[in-house]
């Protein structure tokens, strides 16, 4: 599982791997060791109408309306986005996808990767 923040807004990435169980489970978790804390995040099925993301205790969490995630393993949806506003009138936005695999040559881990729909196009 990969997380991008940027100002207001966090993308969370899932490989298929991690799609699976999390459909299965209905949650998955992982955390990063600081040398002074441990930061924990994860992606958990909930009973309601939109994504919502909450951060408590070291912890970021997203989550995620159990009826797109019951079959989300199963179907070719990429992913599912929401605004969040917030008290002050701004707006959290929030993402969540399969993890794609990249089409430039990274360095990055290419293994349990979703095919990338534009492999192979010029």
């Amino acid at each position: 599982m990969k997380i991008r923040i940027k100002q207001n807004s966090v993308r969370f990435r899932l490989t298929p791997t991690e799609v699976e169980k999390f459909c299965k489970e209905g949650a998955i978790a992982e955390a990063t060791q600081f040398k002074s804390t441990t930061f924990n995040y994860g992606v958990r099925q909930k009973q309601i109408e939109n994504l919502q993301v909450d951060f408590t205790g070291n912890a970021i969490t997203l989550y995620v309306p159990k009826s797109f995630a019951k079959d989300w393993n199963d179907n070719n949806i990429v992913g599912l986005d929401h605004r969040e506003e917030l008290p002050d009138g701004s707006t959290f936005f929030l993402l969540l996808e399969k993890d794609f695999a990249c089409l430039d040559n990274t360095h990055e881990d290419q293994i349990d990767k979703y095919p990338n729909p534009k492999a192979g196009q010029c």
